[in-house]
């Protein structure tokens, strides 16, 4: 079956999916606390190892966002997904309160259409020489054909996963271009970037519904591997596979709203959704099969297993794996000395838990020195975000993006 015919029939699947789903949510009761909105500056906590915890809210007003890059002179950039590109001022200002939101979005980014649902702008990151070239690299899916009618719905939109990068000039983005286009796909799903600090970038799509995350002739539900120039590395593990595209670096990925790459060593993580559980934090390894659909942990949407058993030879088994789900977004390994007692620990956002809506947090796991999970801990569920981002701040703080309508940018610091 060639890739052509494998279009058409995962938008048979994804409206099929789409039509239970939305059958489903119509007979479901009201679940979920009310949206709860952050009132106050600043929230303390404590927590099992690192006591006495502040969350600052250091801007809001930011429609659903994605991601955040921190910028040398402490200006940030957020992206809003699907939307603008937008730049807060002094967010890693010591005192927390001069911290503003710039009204006017950051211009260059490309025109979203308004009725493609899960267009437009997604992860946002920074060249590990920013510095020195100002370039800023970014993730768009873009408007692609229309794709057939699959049962009642009518035709949808074909998406198309982009990196792009421009410089930042000022409020602007210059001389953007696209570096890398992935081709149509019936599920414009997330999508995020990482640099290794070699020169090679990965990328991570996602592939919901139908089989495209086993079908090596896509690079849906795949974790790419390329140049920082979008060119394909000639030691990539299928370079040299007839009928493989030779970006693909493994396979076998749902919904990729994680990436990262330890600085220390070199180690490539992703954090995968599952469908209903089975949500799971991955090494990433050359060649290597991760599962979906054909193996999970997670049940369908209508509470049926997904797979007789979420192991199997041949499949690469999680590092960590979520029983019920958190809907993890990016993740960090955290390095710096702002707070000894996490150095080395990976902290993983999370939407929600066990499909509740307002339940989000973020999670923090302690690995030992092979990254073999000693504990877990769940922080700040009293917030009731949804949270999305997490990054490491050049000040060794971290700093989270909540995907709420009134979204924020939050920093975590020491109390004292």
């Amino acid at each position: 079956m060639n890739s052509i015919r494998v279009v058409p029939m995962v938008l048979y699947a994804t409206a099929a999916m789409l039509a239970v789903v939305g059958a489903r949510a119509q007979q479901q009761p009201n679940i979920g606390i009310a949206p709860v909105a952050l009132t106050q500056d600043a929230y303390t906590f404590d927590s099992a190892e690192q006591h006495r915890v502040r969350v600052v809210v250091v801007a809001k007003g930011l429609k659903h966002p994605f991601a955040v890059a921190l910028l040398p002179d402490g200006d940030a950039l957020v992206s809003e997904r699907g939307g603008a590109l937008r730049l807060v001022h002094d967010a890693t200002g010591s005192d927390g309160k001069s911290a503003v939101l710039d009204p006017t979005p950051v211009s260059g980014i490309p025109a979203v259409e308004p009725k493609f649902r899960g267009g437009g702008l997604q992860d946002v990151v920074l060249h590990p020489q920013f510095a020195r070239n100002h370039w800023v690299y970014f993730t768009f899916n873009e408007p692609g054909k229309m794709g057939p009618a699959a049962g009642r719905r009518p035709p949808a939109r074909l998406g198309i996963t982009t990196i792009m990068r421009g410089t930042l000039t000022g409020h602007a983005l210059r001389k953007v271009a696209p570096l890398f286009s992935a081709g149509e796909s019936g599920y414009a799903g997330g999508s995020r970037i990482a640099f290794d600090g070699k020169g090679m970038i990965y990328l991570a799509t996602g592939a919901a519904f139908g089989d495209q995350a086993q079908d090596l002739h896509s690079v849906y539900g795949k974790v790419l591997r390329l140049r920082e120039d979008g060119s394909v590395p000639a030691d990539n593990p299928f370079i040299t596979r007839e009928g493989v595209r030779p970006e693909v670096y493994s396979y076998g990925h749902r919904d990729q709203l994680g990436l990262t790459v330890d600085p220390l060593n070199g180690a490539v993580l992703d954090a995968e959704e599952g469908p209903n559980g089975g949500d799971k934090v991955n090494v990433i390894l050359p060649g290597r099969n991760y599962g979906w659909p054909k193996v999970s942990f997670g049940r369908d949407y209508d509470g049926s297993p997904i797979s007789s058993t979420p192991l199997a030879e041949g499949i690469e088994p999680p590092l960590i794996v979520w029983l019920p789900s958190i809907a993890p977004g990016n993740l960090v390994l955290y390095t710096g000395d702002r707070f000894p007692a996490w150095k080395g620990d990976l902290f993983v956002t999370s939407a929600r838990r066990g499909e509740t809506p307002r339940t989000g947090g973020l999670e923090r796991v302690v690995l030992n020195a092979k990254m073999g999970e000693l504990r877990r801990e769940t922080l700040f569920t009293e917030l009731h975000q949804r949270m999305r981002d997490v990054r490491q701040g050049p000040d060794g703080l971290l700093y989270v993006v909540t995907d709420e309508d009134d979204g924020a940018l939050l920093r975590i610091e020491p109390a004292s």
